[in-house]
């Protein structure tokens, strides 16, 4: 590091993105949780002619995209706000409304670590039992601002609204960021709450059911004093912050609902199928309400597993820390073809 470079910053340790672009050279890619399908051929139009306007900024509100939202969710657009990528709202989150701390699980998506400590947020941990989240350990936070993936990442696992609620009113001193990521896989919308109780903040992406990951485009929704306050450090940093191309495509995608549906349900369909096969060749796959598998082989160990699907050109995911799921994988569910092709590597795998 640079002799310029603020000390607060030494120690940080970014988010690795090193096995996404070694994965991007002709290898199946299973490891990231982006959608299999491409855009709509209406995504793609629309996404032309936005190409035209490219010389003008785009609008900072996203208007049209909030007033399409709003219809399809039952929601205000005064209470939906728009980020670049869920990322970004979730770093808003952390800059804006940590000031007492932060708590999440132990095995969690790892950004909200990264983003603790780019911060400075005092955080907390709480472990996962049989990989679950359980309520009570989230009970009386004492102002500490609590994130919840649900479904949770990497495994896979959902609570239910009544396990939701539970966290939400055993902490009216705390704001519940509530993670939906995965949420079009099969878990239950907690989108209700934010007109039910005053803490509650929904967090949402294109990147995994509406296959636009390398648009950039998440949302977070909740009342509207919340709302506003997100919204002013958003454009107090960044009020152009998602592109005209990515608004153009996103509305077209929120037009085409049925093909979004049909993916959804194409893909949970293969995910099922996939954990079966799974099951018959001797590993332990958890119940998934997401677009991916939390797997493990006994008599292999997952790092084994993993490369050897590397060497075929397979790219998983494969986590070395920390080591209570160092023998896991996870496995995003790309299209029938990919996963037979996996699971034809695996079988040789274990056999061995």
């Amino acid at each position: 590091m640079s002799k310029f470079l603020h000390s607060k910053f030494n120690s940080l340790t970014p988010y690795d993105t090193s096995e996404e672009l070694e994965s991007m050279n002709g290898y199946v890619k299973l490891n990231t949780n982006e959608s299999p399908f491409g855009p709509s051929d209406k995504a793609i139009t629309y996404t032309r002619e936005a190409a035209k306007t490219l010389n003008f900024y785009p609008d900072p509100e996203c208007r049209k995209l909030a007033d399409k939202l709003s219809d399809l969710l039952n929601v205000k657009p005064s209470e939906i706000v728009f980020g670049n990528g869920s990322d970004e709202i979730l770093n808003f989150l952390f800059m804006a409304f940590c000031q007492n701390g932060a708590v999440f699980p132990n095995i969690t998506y790892s950004f909200y670590k990264i983003l603790a400590k780019f911060h400075g947020v005092d955080y907390v941990t709480m472990p996962l039992r049989d990989f679950r989240i359980i309520p009570d350990d989230f009970s009386n936070m004492n102002g500490r601002t609590i994130f919840i993936a649900n479904p949770n990442a990497p495994t896979g696992l959902a609570l239910t609204l009544d396990e939701l609620k539970q966290i939400i009113t055993s902490n009216p001193d705390s704001l519940v960021v509530i993670d939906e990521a995965y949420v079009d896989f099969g878990a239950e919308s907690a989108k209700d709450f934010i007109h039910e109780f005053d803490n509650v903040i929904v967090v949402r992406t294109f990147s995994k059911s509406r296959s636009m990951a390398g648009a950039r485009l998440g949302w977070a929704m909740t009342n509207e004093d919340l709302a506003k306050d997100l919204r002013n450090i958003k454009n107090t940093i960044t009020p152009y912050n998602i592109n005209a191309l990515t608004q153009a495509a996103a509305l077209a995608t929120l037009e085409n609902e049925e093909e979004t549906q049909k993916n959804i349900n194409l893909i949970c369909r293969v995910r099922e199928g996939t954990k079966n096969r799974l099951r018959e060749m001797g590993f332990e796959v958890l119940d998934s309400s997401t677009n991916f598998l939390f797997v493990r082989h006994e008599e292999t160990s997952g790092e084994k597993v993993f490369e050897a699907l590397k060497r075929c050109r397979i790219m998983i995911r494969h986590f070395d820390s920390p080591p209570k799921i160092s023998d896991y994988n996870r496995i995003t569910i790309g299209t029938a073809e990919q996963m037979q092709v996996m699971l034809e590597v695996l079988r040789r795998v274990v056999k061995k």
